[in-house]
């Protein structure tokens, strides 16, 4: 074999080594995002078990506000539903918007159930309203610290993806740009989830 031949080949290489060094970083940025929501996901499975036995415990003591108690069951089906669909595949726009508004509706009809609350004496005394309102104070905190790592790992997975020449073999090698999870609550309902007992 000639030098040409040999020049051609370590040029072939090189680039095979390149492209190879391109696909394995974008796999590696799309892996942290996905482990990152992973760790959303805990915390929003810990949310939506504590919820029932919020609504068990709050039943007794507000029985005629049957339709508070109704809207906080649906939402957070609703929202268990959008997070198994979000957890199926992190990343996907879709899925994460329909989390996102999920999310802003329980948040919204908790903030109503414990305003409720607020009317009634005993239930505000009860240790395990207390207990469930500490427990679900600290896993909204959770959930708030593990949406800012997901959402810090889908925007150094997108940057990755766009920049120059990542951007052209990310089309071809199937990367899609992945979706930040955003809060969609209000200013107004992310207080009212804080009410104290």
């Amino acid at each position: 074999m000639g030098m040409e031949t040999w020049i051609f080949l370590a040029i072939v290489a090189a680039v095979i080594v390149w492209v190879v060094a391109i696909y394995n970083g974008l796999v590696t940025f799309r892996n942290r995002f996905k482990n990152a929501f992973a760790q959303i996901d805990v915390q929003l499975k810990r949310r939506y078990d504590l919820i029932p036995n919020l609504i068990e415990t709050a039943k007794g003591y507000i029985a005629h506000e049957r339709g508070t108690l109704e809207a906080v069951t649906k939402a957070r089906n609703a929202a268990l539903a959008a997070a198994q669909a979000a957890s199926a595949d992190p990343g996907n726009p879709a899925a994460m918007q329909g989390l996102a508004q999920a999310e802003g509706a329980l948040t919204g009809v908790l903030g109503r159930l414990f305003a409720v609350a607020e009317a009634y004496p005993d239930l505000k005394a009860n240790q395990n309203m207390l207990a469930l309102q500490e427990e679900l104070t600290s896993t909204e905190n959770k959930v708030g610290f593990a949406r800012q790592g997901y959402n810090d790992s889908v925007m150094e997975y997108n940057i990755k993806r766009e920049s120059f020449p990542n951007n052209i073999f990310a089309g071809m090698f199937g990367f899609g740009a992945a979706e930040l999870l955003q809060a969609t609550e209000s200013a107004e309902e992310r207080k009212a989830i804080q009410v104290k007992f």
